[in-house]
């Protein structure tokens, strides 16, 4: 079994607890409100912005026997470069206010999960960052599309308000083949067990990120006369 397989399996546990998230559950049934979506953006827009100088600072601090990475590394930050941009778009058409997203701060579990992964790259192993890629792609695959239908039907938002969650889903299935390919060429026990222990971690983050949305509120019953 490849090393990719063997993280898949090992992060099991930690996997489910995000997608039992209340939010993304309700999400899933079309139980959401504007708020809640324009939240999930502006979160994702505090994190999506360091996509690219997190894959920069992994890149300048891969070890010389991990110089194989950098090529796909640059890759990656070519991709990813300027999607926060589509996710203030969405806010925008969303009715949100973009400007005052991009100049604002994030929430404290969005601001956490950014300084873990710049002390994973920092202080611990820089590889571990995988984990974080792991997380939020693998969960954008499994979600973001069908999510996407779902909140846009109950919202009865524009196409426009969804160019982030769409693109993303489709764009990150190439990703996780990608990504696949790559943890399999993974052979270091260390490199290997500093990529499942910052997943698991990654996970429980990225659960605090949407725990920490406003959940929506039931609409008032109608008495009828």
């Amino acid at each position: 079994m490849g090393f990719h397989a063997t993280l898949l399996e090992q992060t099991t546990e930690a996997r489910n607890g995000l997608l039992a998230t209340p939010i993304i559950q309700g999400a899933l049934r079309g139980e959401v409100s504007r708020p809640s979506y324009l939240a999930f953006l502006r979160e994702a827009f505090h994190h999506v912005r360091h996509t690219v100088p997190l894959l920069k600072a992994v890149r300048a601090a891969l070890p010389a026997h991990h110089a194989w990475l950098e090529g796909p590394l640059d890759e990656y930050i070519e991709e990813e470069s300027g999607h926060d941009e589509w996710i203030l778009d969405d806010i925008a058409h969303a009715g949100g206010d973009a400007e005052a997203v991009r100049h604002g701060a994030p929430g404290v579990a969005t601001e956490v999960m950014v300084a873990y992964a710049y002390d994973t790259i920092a202080r611990r192993n820089p590889l571990g960052f995988f984990g974080m890629v792991l997380v939020l792609e693998g969960t954008s695959v499994s979600l973001a599309l069908h999510a996407a239908d779902a909140i846009q039907q109950a919202l009865a938002l524009p196409d426009s308000a969804f160019s982030y969650l769409r693109s993303h889903g489709t764009l990150d299935q190439e990703h996780v083949q990608h990504f696949e390919l790559l943890m399999d060429q993974i052979h270091d026990p260390a490199d290997q067990a500093a990529i499942v222990h910052a997943a698991r971690v990654f996970y429980r983050l990225y659960g605090d990120v949407f725990r920490s949305l406003p959940l929506p509120q039931p609409q008032p019953v109608k008495e009828t006369a």
